[in-house]
This record gives structure tokens, C-alpha cells and sequence, in this order.
């Protein structure tokens, strides 16, 4: 069992109605959210750890975790609103305004910290940023992080960043205890100043560090050193929901064969591992959106 933790939200998606008019259409996301529907997609048992809305957006959001095979019951649920991610789209790229105070998501406490039976937990996102719910996603990475497989993708957006030093730190802290590092090449510079991937390896206490290049494929670096693993071939619609594809691809193949445990990492075939992440992101980016593959596309 993977146990996903992170920001559920409605990304506004850019629109155009039959008239022409410009508008913004609903779409359940979050990155995190993202990661583990493309997890239950796979066919890759996946729980999800947040804080919901009992509102509409938040019915949706249950909803299509429920349709995705994805287990919700670990999430903790109030009447607080649900996050709105307003998304803009520049050649394909997106970019994010969000509206998140006082959200469901946001006010997670530490008194909300479910009991942990999986084997593997993922973690990322804005939710490391925001408080009071970063200290509680912390604190839970920090108490489980010893005994199972940890898998981080900082998945950095600058702009919802208010106290630079404070998310730097607890990044530090959460690296250190991570087993598999996640990062884009512009995550990657925004952390260390460089795109060294082997630098950050050596930083940490991760096994693993996995750099995404676009279409330049993705660098899997271990102790051992570092692989060039190519990118798949596709005709972009647009990046939303790549990254968290390709984690849940990379954590659905560990799940497969078996190497789904701190001690199994080490004699997994991770290079087989992260090219069958970019073979399902390039499906996620052909078409619009976070719409994550069934196993039965593949």
C-alpha cells in the first residue's frame, strides 16, 4: 500500500464556451491528488491523506478518488472550504494563482494525523509550504519516515512561497529522511542554485535522486552514479500533472516487482522503474490536464 499525502484542490482550468467567451472550468487536482489517482489507475493499491471539504468542490474530489480505485478513508474531513487553483497556460506550461486560506487542506493540525499501515508514502507539493498543515505533514514524515519507504517531490512553485528561509529549512529536514528525491531541472536549481543531481544526493540521506528534463529524458542518480533514461515521445497538449504521473509511475513499478521497502530499493531496476514513469507521463501530457492513464492504456 502506498500512502499519498498532500494538497487536494480544484484547479481552474482555462476555457473557451461555444460563444467564444473566455471562462475557467472545474477540474478535481493538486499534485499530490494527481500522484495518487494515477497510482489507483495502475493498478497500484493507494490510500490519500488530506484535509477535505464536505463542500461540492469537496464531493468532487472524493469522488473521482473513489472512481480511481484510490482509498480516502484516511483523510481527515471539516466544513472549511476547498483550495481553488486558478491555472494559466503559456505554451503549454502552466502557471498557478491559488486560493487557500483558511481551505480544508490548509488548517490540517497535528491532532488529524492518521494511524500508518502502508509500506510506501509520498509526500510533496504546495502543502509542505503553507501552515499549519506543512508542520503537520512534517511531523508525520518525521515519525513514519524510519520505518517505510519515503518518496518527496518538492514540486516547487515559487510564488506560494511567503517565508522563503522557513520552507528552505524544513526542506532540509525532509530530504534528509527521504529514501527517493523527486525533482524537475528548474525545481532542482531553485533548491541547490545548480542542476547537479549528484550534489543533492550527497547533501541527503536519500538512495535515490530522479531528475526530470523534459524532453531530455530523466537522470536516475544513486551512489553507484547516475543513468540517462530517455524521454518518451509525445505530442503535448500541455505538462499539467507530468511530474506526479511519472511518481506514481516510477512507485507503481517498485509496487510490481516487489521493491517496495528501504531494504528492496537497493536491488530494484530503477532504470526500468523511471522509464515506465515517463511512458505513462507521456500519456498525461498528450491530452489536456491531470488525466492519468489506466493500466489498460498502457
Amino acid at each position: 500500500m502506498i500512502l499519498c499525502c498532500g494538497e487536494a484542490l480544484i484547479d481552474m482550468l482555462p476555457h473557451e464556451t461555444v460563444a467564444g467567451e473566455s471562462t475557467f472550468a472545474p477540474h478535481a487536482g493538486g499534485s499530490v491528488y494527481n500522484t495518487a489517482i494515477a497510482l489507483g489507475r495502475l493498478g497500484a493499491p493507494a490510500q490519500f491523506f488530506t484535509g477535505l471539504s464536505s463542500d461540492l468542490f469537496g464531493d468532487v474530489l472524493r469522488d473521482g478518488l473513489a472512481a480511481s480505485k484510490v482509498d480516502s478513508t484516511p483523510a481527515a474531513i471539516s466544513d472549511r472550504p476547498t483550495t481553488l487553483a486558478f491555472v494559466t497556460l503559456t505554451n503549454g506550461h502552466a502557471s498557478y494563482a491559488f486560493y487557500d486560506e483558511n481551505t480544508a487542506g490548509r488548517m490540517l493540525t497535528l491532532a488529524d494525523l492518521p494511524h500508518v499501515t502502508a509500506d510506501a508514502m509520498f509526500f510533496g507539493g504546495i502543502s509542505l509550504v503553507a501552515e499549519p498543515c506543512g508542520a503537520a505533514y512534517e511531523a508525520l514524515i518525521l515519525r513514519e519516515a524510519p520505518q517505510r519507504l519515503t518518496m518527496i517531490d518538492p514540486n516547487i512553485r515559487p510564488s506560494f512561497i511567503t517565508d522563503e528561509d522557513a520552507y528552505r529549512a524544513r526542506l532540509t529536514r525532509l530530504l534528509d529522511v527521504a529514501d527517493i528525491i523527486k525533482t524537475s531541472d528548474e525545481d532542482l536549481a531553485w533548491i541547490t542554485g545548480n542542476t547537479d543531481a549528484q550534489a543533492l544526493l550527497a547533501q541527503t540521506g536519500a538512495q535515490v535522486v530522479l531528475l526530470t528534463r523534459g524532453g531530455e529524458g530523466i537522470r536516475v542518480v544513486t551512489q553507484a552514479g547516475a543513468i540517462d533514461v530517455p524521454a518518451q515521445k509525445a505530442t503535448v497538449v500541455d505538462t499539467v500533472g507530468a511530474g506526479d504521473t511519472f511518481s506514481a509511475g516510477f512507485l507503481a513499478h517498485l509496487h510490481k516487482t516487489g521493491h517496495l521497502t528501504k531494504a528492496a530499493l537497493a536491488s530494484a531496476d530503477l532504470p526500468a522503474a523511471a522509464a515506465f514513469g515517463a511512458k505513462v507521463a507521456a500519456i498525461t501530457v498528450s491530452r489536456a490536464g491531470a488525466n492519468p492513464p489506466w493500466a489498460s492504456e498502457l
